[in-house]
């Protein structure tokens, strides 16, 4: 029963972490038309740091932690090729969780660099990962694998 409630957390981490991935870049499509420190910019950063902060870190921190405690109670997932690839998939998402951060801070600051167009086509990023991710934990191919046995 632990480790399925364990895994419920993280799966309500993870959960909480992709709302985040994926609202954060469609914020940013339309704070993209906003005037630099106008009433509506400041609203847009105040959206953007409350889902960063209070969503966002806590639940991909959540995420990792519950995520490390499941792998330490079955710690056989490391020898399996998929559960690897997988790993390489979350580790993708967080870099584009920190990239996310990084553009945030250039609204911040005034600079629109990127277009709304930009935008709009990172927001799939999160959403292809994810699809990846959850096929690979429901199937778990029978890649070749890559570790011998102990």
């Amino acid at each position: 029963m632990y480790y399925d409630v364990i895994k419920s957390l993280h799966l309500v981490s993870v959960i909480s972490w992709m709302v985040g991935l994926l609202y954060l870049p469609r914020l940013f499509v339309y704070h993209y038309d906003t005037v630099y420190k106008s009433k509506i910019d400041e609203t847009f950063l105040l959206m953007e740091a409350r889902l960063l902060k209070i969503i966002m870190k806590p639940a991909m921190v959540l995420t990792y932690l519950f995520g490390f405690v499941l792998v330490h109670e079955n710690n056989d997932l490391i020898r399996e090729t998929y559960f690897l690839l997988k790993l390489l998939l979350v580790l993708l998402l967080t870099l584009f969780h920190i990239y996310l951060s990084i553009l945030y801070k250039d609204f911040k600051k005034g600079y629109r660099f990127k277009s709304s167009n930009f935008y709009r086509k990172i927001n799939e990023v999160p959403t292809f990962l994810m699809i990846l991710i959850i096929f690979l934990i429901i199937i778990k191919p029978d890649f070749p694998s890559f570790i011998p046995p102990l």
